[in-house]
């Protein structure tokens, strides 16, 4: 038995992740681990810069309860060509080393999820801090972009429990989510029973640079069934 720190994740709009600087940014079926990483050091209330060797530290596994449909949106937004800038660690620097009368404009894609769900369950570091941040956040909580906050209240719990499939049954709901209180997969660092393996670049170099590795998940077929609050 270890404990664990379960929490849900739910929003009108929510974006997953994938690769930045392109035309088209696409949206994952649930958060990976950065997106958790960062949503913790926002209710710690740490920067970009902060110290985050703790929250690195922890093992983690999302139940997809609700991926939601799939949202696509438009927007503007300022390039620089490539013979502007040499080697640029960052959209912002390229602008800025290339200086705006070298800029150009282009239509971007992204996509976004609709009304997702999903519960996580993190281990092996210290919970009980990170329970007490959730339940009073320093920053506001998002669910991706700055423009998918939070619909509910994350509610954490700390739970003992053998694996995080269990303690992830252990999740309260909001009351308009009954009809999603079943979980039928789970993304997770690791599985004796995976059904596949996903590769994922969501392992922070950088946080600044938004640079990441890649890691190799573990996705389960599983059968959890959470309860809903009154």
């Amino acid at each position: 038995m270890a404990d664990h720190l379960i929490f849900q994740l739910t929003a009108s709009l929510g974006a997953m992740g994938e690769f930045a600087g392109h035309e088209r940014r696409g949206s994952l079926t649930w958060p990976g681990r950065s997106a958790i990483l960062g949503l913790l050091g926002a209710a710690l209330g740490l920067r970009r810069d902060a110290d985050f060797s703790k929250l690195d530290q922890l093992r983690m596994a999302v139940a997809i309860f609700a991926p939601g449909e799939v949202l696509r949106d438009y927007h503007t937004i300022e390039t620089v060509p490539n013979a502007a800038v040499k080697r640029p660690q960052s959209r912002p620097a390229a602008i800025a080393d290339a200086g705006r009368q070298n800029t150009n404009t282009t239509i971007t894609v992204r996509d976004y999820r609709t009304g997702p769900l999903y519960g996580v369950a993190v281990w092996g570091g210290p919970l009980e801090p990170l329970a007490t941040a959730l339940r009073h956040p320093a920053f506001m909580l998002y669910l991706g972009r700055k423009s998918c906050p939070l619909a509910a209240p994350p509610a954490p719990r700390i739970v003992s429990a053998d694996n995080p499939e269990t303690a992830l049954a252990e999740l309260c709901l909001p009351p308009w989510r009954r009809k999603d209180a079943a979980a039928r997969l789970m993304a997770s660092d690791d599985h004796p029973n995976a059904s596949r393996h996903e590769l994922r670049h969501d392992v922070p170099l950088d946080r600044r640079r938004w640079h990441f590795a890649p890691r190799t998940v573990a996705v389960t077929t599983v059968d959890i069934v959470a309860r809903v609050s009154l």
